[in-house]
Order: structure tokens, then sequence, then C-alpha cells
């Protein structure tokens, strides 16, 4: 507990950077829907779909709330070009069961534990750490991109390894804990906001920016 509650420290202090692309003619043409309102589109705050993002969603809006000039604000401005990694609810759930040792299913249980173990700023830093600003990555180009090292609107670093492109793809990101499984990305819930500047892939565990 005392190595997690320093990691928790040190990441909630962690300065956010954030550096975005100037629009150029090839952006011209992708429409401006950001993914905060694609994500929120659905009307649901917390329901039993482990599989879908509500818990992610509330926590960036949670860390926007919070803390209005927080950089996790650029998921809410469609006319900046990013690409999301989100966690479905499982992976949170997941998440909480390796800080607290303990199983929750209900998804507000799960969010609200983990506000009061982390604390908003470690949040914010570990939604940012998820968010690749300046660039559109589709799940094409992220087929492509084996070995290729991403900067985070946190401003570390994950890695992207890919197996098997042709026949039976696995896309996977190698964060900065060495001693926890990695997350894949859902090959069902890519390109998520299709068409516009911001995109998102659904990934199956929350990346790591520090080791828990």
């Amino acid at each position: 507990m005392k190595r997690l509650t320093g990691a928790l420290t040190a990441l909630a202090t962690t300065a956010a950077i954030v550096t975005v692309a100037p629009a150029t003619p090839a952006n011209a043409a992708l429409k401006e829907r950001s993914l905060v309102k694609v994500l929120t589109s659905d009307g649901n705050h917390f329901d039993k779909n482990k599989h879908d993002y509500d818990i992610v969603t509330e926590a960036a809006l949670a860390v926007v709330k919070a803390k209005p000039d927080s950089a996790v604000a650029v998921l809410a401005d469609g006319s900046v070009r990013a690409t999301a990694f989100i966690p479905n609810d499982q992976a949170f759930r997941l998440l909480l069961k390796d800080l607290s040792g303990k199983t929750v299913k209900s998804e507000k249980k799960v969010f609200n534990r983990l506000v009061a173990l982390a604390g908003v700023d470690t949040i914010e830093q570990v939604l940012l750490y998820h968010v690749v600003p300046g660039a559109r990555i589709t799940s094409a180009k992220a087929l492509k991109a084996d070995g290729a090292e991403l900067t985070t609107a946190q401003g570390a670093t994950f890695k992207v390894t890919v197996r098997s492109p042709r026949k039976n793809p696995k896309i996977t990101l190698v964060d900065q804990d060495g001693n926890d499984r990695n997350p894949r990305v859902i090959l069902s819930q890519v390109d998520i906001n299709k068409g516009n500047k911001q995109i998102a892939h659904g990934i199956n565990r929350v990346l790591r920016p520090v080791d828990l």
C-alpha cells in the first residue's frame, strides 16, 4: 500500500502537456463531433453492460467539472485532432481489483471507489495517458504501427505491438507498469466516431502511466 500511495501521489503531481497539430487542408473534410459528445449520446450514466464506456465517460466529465482548465477538456473540442484509447467498464473493475484486492460489480461503486482511492488529480493523469493529441490514428494505421511509441497528453509514452496483422490481429499497448498485463485493442470496438477529427478505440484494460 505504501508503494501504491507513493505512485499515485507522484502521478497526481505530474504536469500534463497537450500539443495540438495545426489545421491543414488534409483535415478539412473531417467532421468535428467530439468524443465526449459521441460517448454520452446514449444517455446512460451507469448500467450493467461491462462492455461499454460509462465509467471512462463519467471520469472525464468529473475531471472537467472539478478542473475546468484540465487538458481532458480537449475531448470535448471536436475541432482538435486526437486519438483516444478508451477502457471499457470491465477494465476499470479489473483496475479497482488490482488496487484494492476487491471485486466490485456496480459501475457506480467502481467509479466512486476509484475516485476515493486515487483522487481527481490522479484520475486526470490516467485519462490523459489514454489520449494521443494532434494525431488521428485509425484502426488501419494502428495495424501498421508495430513498434511505434506514442506520446500522450499526459507526457509519458506507451508502445504499440502488433501480432498477426493479416489473419488474427492482436494490437497490444505496452504501458509503464511492467508487472501487469498490458491492454489490448478490442477489434470489435475500433474507429469510434469515424469520419471525425477525434477518433477512439476500445481497450480491455486501463493503461498505467506509472508502475502500480
